[in-house]
């Protein structure tokens, strides 16, 4: 993202924040949906560094037009299909909105995954340089070691790159829990088999603030209120109101 110099107006500060192009911030404010420092903001108003600019949590129709779910991915589900013949979210979601992942759950994972049409929040939650919480739930197919939880909690060397030090949990004899802030290709597989476990199941059960409560496997719910209210803010560092 590029950094913000002050004082800047309104419309290119919502823009630069990610949260709108500047047509549509100028759009909201029109609709007296945008307040700096709480008052209703007017257009070419300018932003300096210690306002507090807050944006309604449903900004007209271009808000309501907006989806997000969580979505509780199976076992044997690919995240994209990349073969004729492959089941993936898309062919089995039987959602009537075009909707698409944020991230990836390998084939034989599950669990949680957030899925929406709004593709402004896509680099905002993947780039591990933002740092965003991923938890997961982890079995293996022999005892653990204290080693083995000491060692990838403090990052380790893979093939191709320095694992980030990470909270990691024995929760059992072979299971442990996990929270990343990084997700690369097979990730907490590859860091087991440094030390020869193989996993045998892998779930992920939250993304930020977002969590997989009792979804069943294929269920999915509406991301909404509050708990969406939240999920922007950490994102965005925007906060919204009523």
């Amino acid at each position: 993202m590029t950094e913000i110099t002050y004082p800047i107006r309104i419309n290119r500060y919502l823009a630069l924040k990610n949260y709108c192009s500047r047509r549509q911030a100028d759009n909201f404010i029109k609709q007296k949906q945008i307040k700096i420092n709480g008052k209703i903001a007017k257009l070419g108003d300018k932003v300096y560094e210690k306002d507090e600019v807050k944006l309604r949590a449903q900004a007209k129709n271009s808000q309501k037009q907006r989806i997000y779910l969580a979505y509780n991915k199976p076992v044997g589900i690919e995240t994209h299909a990349s073969t004729k013949g492959q089941k993936d979210i898309k062919g089995t979601l039987g959602f009537k909105t075009r909707l698409f992942p944020l991230g990836r759950l390998d084939k034989d994972s599950h669990g949680l995954m957030i899925l929406t049409n709004d593709g402004r929040i896509t680099d905002k939650l993947l780039n591990p340089k933002y740092e965003h919480e991923k938890e997961y739930l982890v079995e293996v197919d022999r005892p653990l070691s204290p080693n083995f939880i000491k060692r990838i909690s403090l990052g380790i060397q893979l093939e191709d790159f320095h694992t980030k030090k990470c909270f990691v949990e024995q929760t059992g004899k072979k299971s442990f829990r996990i929270i990343l802030t990084e997700g690369k290709k097979r990730q907490i597989r590859r860091m087991c088999e440094v030390f020869r476990y193989n996993v045998l199941d892998l779930k992920r059960i939250r993304i930020m603030n977002i969590k997989l409560y009792d979804l069943k496997p294929g269920q999915y719910r509406e991301i909404q209120g509050e708990e969406l209210k939240e999920f922007f803010k950490n994102l965005f560092n925007v906060p919204h109101f009523a």
